[in-house]
């Protein structure tokens, strides 16, 4: 028994380098991919089966433990999606022949449609912060990066001073998979940094932190959760009831691009998406929108 959980433990090592080196995954990915592997390693535990013994049997009755616990579809569908690739890996690194995932099937997904603010709504979010505060001028130029540039949460908190080319009107943005891309940056994002900046010269900075853009109050860069609080509160401040997070104004940087006209495959560039299906998302929003100009505004609508 003691000799099956080491070879366990060293397979689970072996696939966690293997997601670090050769898929290159950031922390983040990494961390949450194995943490759905362990949902699977408990479930088989207790079933009394080994990880490279499971049969199709097995996970199938793994998934549907999944829903009976409350999991919602699409948190089942990303658990399903690390099995696949764990089960990937033990046949790449040839510790068992065949994968017992070929057949697994993942709940079905409906259009999932995210919520999108206007750049009046946007406005009222900036509108709404105290920049008597100390931490105004930064959270306006949090929100006004995130909408300008269409960052996701973890590349704002880990942008540094050395990545912004302002001159030029760039960020470097280091994305997914340590993948760099080159942002273009509004000249009303800049503003509001070089406004945060003249708070933030005169603080407390802690060794190590001095490139991050972001800092808190004890001068070391902010987390994902507190950005995640900031944008929720401000948009309460604001009056706004949609459920809006770091990503929803990643989702109407998008959405505002395409609508003004930009072509999705730049918008795929400027949003680190590595596959342009990801990027189509935003034509059904776009479609949405046109679907209500037309019964709004068509003469044959019109009663």
């Amino acid at each position: 028994m003691e000799t099956d959980k080491k070879s366990e433990t060293n397979v689970v090592r072996a696939y966690r380098r293997y997601l670090r080196l050769q898929r290159n995954m950031s922390p983040n990915t990494l961390d949450a991919y194995m943490r759905d592997l362990q949902k699977l390693m408990n479930y088989l535990q207790g079933e009394g089966i080994a990880l490279e013994d499971a049969t199709l049997d097995d996970l199938r009755h793994f998934a549907a433990g999944l829903h009976d616990i409350g999991i919602g579809p699409r948190s089942q569908c990303r658990i399903l999606s690390g099995v696949r690739s764990f089960y990937r890996f033990l046949v790449i690194d040839r510790r068992i022949e065949n994968d017992p995932t070929e057949l697994l099937e993942s709940p079905q997904l409906g259009d999932h449609l995210p919520e999108v603010l206007s750049t009046r709504e946007v406005d009222r979010m900036e509108e709404a912060i105290d920049l008597s505060k100390w931490e105004g001028h930064r959270n306006r130029a949090i929100i006004e990066v995130l909408f300008s540039c269409g960052l996701r949460v973890t590349e704002l908190v880990t942008l540094r001073l050395s990545q912004l080319y302002l001159d030029e009107g760039y960020v470097r943005v280091m994305g997914k998979g340590s993948k760099e891309r080159l942002v273009p940056i509004s000249r009303r994002a800049i503003d509001e940094l070089a406004l945060w900046f003249d708070s933030r010269c005169h603080m407390d900075i802690k060794p190590g932190e001095e490139d991050y853009v972001f800092l808190n109050r004890r001068g070391a860069h902010l987390t994902r959760t507190m950005v995640l609080i900031i944008i929720k509160k401000t948009a309460e401040d604001a009056g706004i009831k949609k459920t809006v997070s770091p990503h929803t104004l990643r989702h109407s940087f998008a959405t505002a691009l395409l609508e003004g006209g930009a072509d999705l495959r730049a918008i795929q560039a400027m949003l680190g998406h590595e596959s342009i299906g990801t990027t189509e998302i935003y034509t059904h929003i776009d479609m949405t929108t046109l679907r209500q100009q037309i019964l709004d505004h068509h003469p044959r609508n019109n009663r």
